[in-house]
């Protein structure tokens, strides 16, 4: 199961040979991913999202997966460091990691104005189940990765050029 669960990635990384002690656990997450995959956030969104979360959860380990797999999903390094801040050029980008930075910090208390500007970017009904469905997902392996102060095996993020030495 392992094995197959991360194509594209050498080896099975430290985080599945952990969430592997429960093999429910490991069944539900990877179910949750691949269903994820099918819906209607591109894969871009969706590590945008992971960026966002794993940043405010103070996930080291997810920041650095995410990173790789933003990069492998065509995302710039200006790109993934503005997605840690919950911020991106693209203002529909934008507007899904305010809501996702505020659905996090304040815990699903979301205001109408919040539910109002996802909506005035363009995302449906349908598409602000999967952002939540998303957090959610990424909550819960951020978590288990600073329970578990599960070892990176992931390169370091790169600085982009506007960033101080």
């Amino acid at each position: 199961m392992l094995e197959k669960a991360r194509p594209g990635f050498e080896g099975i990384p430290n985080f599945l040979r952990i969430l592997a002690n429960s093999p429910a656990a490991a069944r539900a997450c990877l179910a949750a991913e691949g269903a994820l995959a099918q819906g209607r956030l591109s894969e871009r969104e969706r590590e945008q999202i992971a960026l966002a979360v794993a940043e405010i959860n103070g996930s080291k380990y997810c920041l650095l997966a995410h990173a790789a797999a933003a990069r492998n999903a065509g995302l710039s390094g200006e790109e993934i460091e503005s997605a840690r801040r919950a911020a991106a050029r693209d203002a529909k980008a934008a507007q899904m990691l305010r809501f996702t930075q505020s659905l996090v910090l304040q815990r699903g208390e979301i205001s109408d104005e919040d539910l109002c500007a996802l909506r005035k970017a363009g995302f449906s009904d349908a598409e602000m189940v999967e952002i939540v469905a998303n957090i959610a997902l990424n909550v819960f392996t951020n978590y288990l990765n600073i329970l578990s102060r599960t070892q990176p095996d992931f390169p370091p993020i790169a600085c982009p050029p506007s960033c101080p030495p």
